[in-house]
């Protein structure tokens, strides 16, 4: 009863208070929360095993909090991502259009009430499609699977046809095409090529509800997202802007932390070097264990660290030639396909390229030739 009153006072928001979340026996996040309004767009980061995933599946109801309370407004649409897609014989449009439950919902009415000539069922259905704007419906989905790469003649293709990078694109289009309140996505710009990413980007800036997207693309969450929130020491940290203002603002803190561990680490050295050059001396005694005391009591400041530790250098070839690569006139491809003709390329020791171009354009055949 006093969830359900609570959640009444908060209807319209996404609320995680004093949260713990466990893997197995490992503490994801202990006694922690945060509040997230509607129109967010959030980005969610942190290391790899940090909890983002479950969390997602807590968002997602999938799966239950360890402690605290959840609350999420029960009537929101939830779109999420998903990471398999089967076989199916459906066509890629088709596929796509059932994203759309609601469509779906009220033309299976509509369909029911025509076969059994149920002319209040037929008004009915028809009345809510033309409300919700089902007859540009197709003509939506097209536009999103336009921008996520595909060609006309593929929209009646069967998803079985397709590639699993391509089915994954598949499921991006039918989360886009969900008429959702809250939108979860885990790594959208996984297979997609750069035209691919600038279109989703475009299309989750005016994208009118909760959005909260996973994503190790900085240049993405940098054009999508206005909050942040970052697991770090079993905590949900927020943080207000994009992802290059979270890292400013973080890099602030850890300077602030650790400034603030180094003052306290003086003040220890010089609490215990009082207290062993005067705990024996009987007129010092008493101030000798006030010290004792007050380091006891003393709240220790971690160092500052942040997550990855890792480091790496590129060690100097003892020799280089120059150029390094060059092909001229050349043809790149494979017994039965040529990919690239007349090709003329020069790579020297300072040469620093970037490889574009859509899906099939032959960049990684190009690689694998270099």
């Amino acid at each position: 009863i006093f969830l359900t009153l609570l959640h009444g006072l908060f209807p319209d928001m996404i609320q995680l208070k004093n949260i713990s979340l466990y893997r197995g026996e490992q503490c994801l996040l202990r006694d922690t929360g945060v509040t997230l309004h509607p129109g967010w767009h959030v980005g969610l980061s942190g290391r790899n095993g940090c909890g983002k995933s479950s969390l997602f599946a807590v968002l997602k109801k999938e799966r239950a909090i360890d402690a605290g309370v959840s609350l999420i407004p029960r009537e929101w649409v939830i779109a999420h991502m998903a990471q398999e897609v089967e076989a199916l014989d459906s066509s890629t449009l088709d596929f796509v259009l059932d994203g759309d439950a609601e469509l779906r919902h009220w033309q299976n009415i509509l369909g029911v009430a025509q076969v059994e000539n149920d002319d209040t069922r037929i008004a009915e259905a028809l009345q809510h499609l033309d409300a919700i704007d089902a007859y540009t419906a197709p003509s939506r989905a097209a536009k999103i699977l336009d921008g996520l790469g595909f060609t006309q003649p593929q929209l009646t293709r069967p998803v079985k046809s397709f590639s699993g990078g391509w089915r994954m694109r598949l499921n991006l289009a039918k989360t886009l095409m969900c008429r959702s309140d809250l939108m979860l996505l885990d790594e959208p710009t996984n297979h997609l090529d750069l035209d691919a990413i600038l279109w989703l980007e475009q299309w989750l800036k005016v994208y009118p509800g909760t959005l909260i997207v996973i994503s190790h693309d900085r240049e993405f969450l940098d054009g999508v997202v206005d909050h942040l929130l970052h697991i770090e020491g079993q905590r949900i940290n927020y943080y207000k802007g994009n992802y290059s203002d979270f890292e400013r603002q973080r890099a602030e803190q850890l300077a602030l932390q650790q400034n603030a561990y180094e003052r306290q680490q003086a003040k220890i050295e010089h609490l215990q070097k009082f207290i062993a050059r005067f705990k024996a001396k009987a007129s010092k005694a008493t101030q000798a264990q006030s010290r004792v005391k007050a380091l006891e009591k003393l709240e220790r400041i971690a160092p500052a660290h942040v997550d990855s530790r890792l480091t790496f250098s590129f060690y100097p070839p003892e020799k280089m030639s120059n150029p390094l690569i060059r092909v001229r006139d050349g043809q790149v491809g494979y017994a039965d396909k040529i990919i690239l003709n007349k090709l003329s390329l020069q790579l020297g020791p300072d040469t620093r390229l970037g490889l574009l171009g859509p899906n099939g354009a032959g960049k990684s055949t190009l690689i694998k030739t270099l």
